[in-house]
């Protein structure tokens, strides 16, 4: 019984190495150069440039880019397990996604009109 568990057990072993080496050979190999810009924290090397107190401001483009983007996201996530069960679905789950498209194609053109779609 122990044989059957073998593979899983060097795939475990084979991937803490990996994971163990990642993080130990920069240091091992890397250089060794350091600067004020590259000891500060999160940063990759390039000198930081002045922030206003707060940190400035985003655009409100910006976030609704994101909302587009996790809506139509969301709705990939959800035509594909109807792509995958059509058959079994038949008429149901056909009305059901016709009507989930029109929503989302809805909003899809409320966006539209509204000029949200349009990058300055």
């Amino acid at each position: 019984m122990g044989e059957v568990y073998l593979p899983i057990l060097i795939l475990g072993i084979l991937g803490a190495l990996f994971g163990i080496l990642s993080v130990a050979a920069p240091t091992l190999i890397g250089p060794r150069r350091y600067n004020r810009a590259r000891l500060e924290a999160y940063e990759c090397g390039i000198d930081p440039t002045p922030q206003p107190i707060g940190g400035g401001r985003f655009p409100i483009r910006y976030y609704i880019t994101a909302m587009l983007f996790i809506v139509f996201d969301i709705e990939i996530v959800f035509l594909y397990p109807f792509a995958v069960a059509f058959d079994q679905l038949r008429i149901f789950g056909l009305i059901e996604m016709v009507v989930f498209i029109l929503t989302v194609l809805a909003v899809y053109g409320y966006v539209w009109r509204r000029g949200g779609l349009e990058w300055d």
